[in-house]
């Protein structure tokens, strides 16, 4: 009886099946006659769309979803073929050099093109690391690093800051910038970071504001980890690089960082929280390792902690290559990488050239039940989700609206602002009743010299028009400080310019005063890294030939703290500049008095290299310059 019993309830599900299944049919029959899809349908909520859309989705357009590529292999044989989710810039990566907003845009629409072109018609998003302005395109404005940034301790500026860059990012018809980095620097040796706001994760946490001008203010009552982009004149953000990228032995890149668990969650977790709660649409994973485990295939932080504990419901990117990254060395044991890194909780993979291995080598272990399929429908619904919120389906295509937004004087004149508000006064004179700054406009002869003084790339630093940043005049538009100071002079002031000064001219003229303008040469990542943190020889002998000869000031260009402690009792007046970006203007305004001198380090300044890393509230902390620290001066009156 039993077994007739549970034939006949058989016989019953598989009638019910059918007509279900009939049902549906016609349904779908009738939603196509009429053209109707629920996902294509804004009025829908987000969470139908994204439902309606996967259950119409195969295993090969739910990985192609997954997959990201760089630019140069984005033809449209390619986008069309495996339904390719996401495009992106690397650093320096651009249509022509000094390509236009047009040429931009014309590339962004062509390669959307081809996503639309597919069965679904599912958008691709174009990504690209704005990471201080639109950085890699001429003629855009380029901000201050953020090392920079976190000496104003001012989250309206950031916000301003954010709103500005997502403008000009829309201007060439992206949606989607890898930024902001809330790494917290623990240690200056890491080549990384200017890209730090500061090494108290109290100040990052300020900073994150950023995230509300790149991508609007989350509305009230919205559910904390839900992505938000509130309009075409905003862009997706990325908050990286989860978790603990800035506290690596030495601070050598990629590396390793050791720290207990409530070192790691008080230090370098809290910008995370902040970004969040601020809607934050993405998250990039850290090449690093946490105590000997890659971040990359760690499932616990990735999964457990960041999208179940704190409901993050936007979607999680590896970095460039980093699921190769994995194995050491790279690319070792491909399988194991991509097995770890999706298992690891990652929903889109940044391969940029090898996207094929990586496609068939996810569709093998998904077809042979290595990876499950709830795994790819957790990474498929969220990059759907910031797809769906930010608008990407309503509007695929770029236009022309914000071209001239690129490099505008109002955004100029916020980066102008920022480079004032970021600059420390961390000596003035040589004694307290006798201060150099504020120079005055009206002089004789003026003396300018360095390196640094006219150049622009030096000025702006790494990831400006290229990866590694660039030395000269030529790469895009600005104004060096050297052009600031004769713009800012008494006309009857004669200024004198020489990188490397000779004796005889600074003994034959008789010289006010020097600016003198030296620093780091321009590096990214690993090719910044430094054990000794000096700057090159012909920065220090034009500070000891120039200070020695004539009253100076010297204006600092650095990604970091540099060594500084021998060389400060020859000079009158000190600066650190950091990396000030196009507008140096905002150097002379403060030099010379339009505005005072307001910024506080946001980063200890160490004596020896000896010291590191040292941090502010170490029991053995014996700064040259402590946290905090930074002289004032009032404005000159004008009459």
């Amino acid at each position: 009886m039993g077994e007739r019993k549970g034939y006949g309830v058989s016989i019953y599900a598989m009638g019910v099946l059918i007509v279900c299944c009939v049902a549906a049919t016609a349904t779908a029959t009738a939603e196509a006659a009429a053209g109707y899809m629920k996902y294509k349908d804004p009025k829908q909520p987000v969470n139908a769309r994204i439902k309606d859309l996967m259950k119409r989705m195969t295993l090969e357009e739910k990985i192609g979803q997954m997959t990201q590529i760089e630019r140069l292999n984005a033809t449209a044989d390619v986008v069309g073929k495996y339904f390719i989710g996401s495009v992106l810039s690397g650093g320096g990566s651009v249509p022509s050099e000094k390509a236009s907003t047009e040429t931009w845009i014309n590339l962004v629409n062509g390669i959307q093109k081809s996503a639309m072109s597919t069965r679904l018609g599912i958008p691709m998003i174009y990504g690209i690391d704005a990471v201080h302005g639109h950085n890699n395109v001429y003629n855009s404005t380029i901000f201050p690093h953020n090392v920079g940034l976190g000496v104003t301790r001012d989250p309206q500026l950031m916000k301003r800051i954010g709103a500005a860059t997502a403008l000009e990012v829309r201007a060439t018809g992206i949606p989607y910038t890898f930024a902001p980095c809330i790494a917290v620097c623990r240690d200056p040796r890491w080549g990384r970071c200017y890209e730090s706001y500061s090494e108290d994760p109290n100040v990052v946490r300020k900073m994150t504001e950023i995230i509300t001008g790149l991508q609007g203010d989350i509305p009230a009552g919205s559910r904390k980890g839900v992505p938000y982009v509130g309009g075409s004149d905003k862009i997706a953000a990325c908050a990286k690089h989860y978790v603990g990228d800035g506290g690596t032995t030495e601070g050598i890149n990629e590396n390793n960082t050791v720290i207990n668990q409530h070192g790691l969650f008080s230090i370098h977790m809290p910008g995370y929280y902040s970004a969040i709660s601020k809607g934050v649409s993405t998250i990039m994973v850290s090449y690093t390792s946490w105590n000997g485990k890659k971040m990359h295939a760690n499932r616990d932080l990735v999964t457990g902690f960041l999208k179940n504990k704190l409901r993050f419901r936007g979607f999680v990117i590896s970095d460039w290559q980093g699921i190769d990254r994995i194995t050491s060395p790279p690319h070792a044991n491909y399988s194991y990488s991509v097995q770890a890194g999706v298992s690891a909780g990652i929903d889109m993979i940044m391969v940029p050239y090898d996207y094929t291995e990586f496609i068939d080598e996810l569709t093998s272990q998904v077809k042979n039940n290595i990876i499950p399929m709830s795994r790819i429908d957790d990474a498929v619904s969220r990059i759907l989700r910031v797809k769906f919120t930010m608008g990407l389906f309503e509007k695929p295509y770029a236009d022309h609206t914000y071209v001239n937004q690129l490099g505008s004087l109002e955004h100029r004149e916020i980066a102008r602002e920022a480079v004032r508000k970021s600059l420390v006064l961390l000596k003035n004179g040589k004694s307290k009743d006798k201060p150099l700054l504020p120079l005055p406009k009206k002089a004789t002869k003026i003396l300018v010299v360095g390196t640094h003084a006219d150049n622009l790339g030096y000025q702006c630093g790494g990831w400006t028009i290229t990866w590694q940043g660039l030395n000269g005049n030529n790469h895009t538009r600005g104004t060096t400080i050297l052009e600031a100071i004769k713009n800012t002079v008494d006309p009857s002031t004669q200024v004198i310019y020489s990188e490397s000064p000779d004796s005889s001219l600074l003994k034959s003229s008789k010289f006010s005063y020097a600016i003198v303008v030296v620093g780091e040469p321009a590096y990214a990542e690993t090719f910044g890294d430094s054990l000794n943190l000096t700057i090159p020889d012909q920065g220090i002998n034009t500070i000891k030939n120039a200070c020695g000869a004539v009253k100076c000031v010297v204006v600092l260009i650095s990604g970091r703290p540099v060594v500084m402690q021998p060389y400060l009792p020859a000079m009158d007046a000190l600066v650190a500049a950091w990396l000030p970006g196009t507008e140096g203007q905002g150097v002379a305004d403060v030099l010379f008095g339009d505005y005072g001198f307001t910024g506080k380090l946001a980063r200890t300044w160490f004596k020896s290299v000896d010291q590191l890393p040292m941090n502010v509230g170490d029991k053995h902390y014996d700064p040259l310059f402590p946290f905090g620290f930074g002289l004032t001066t009032k404005p000159t009156k004008k009459y």
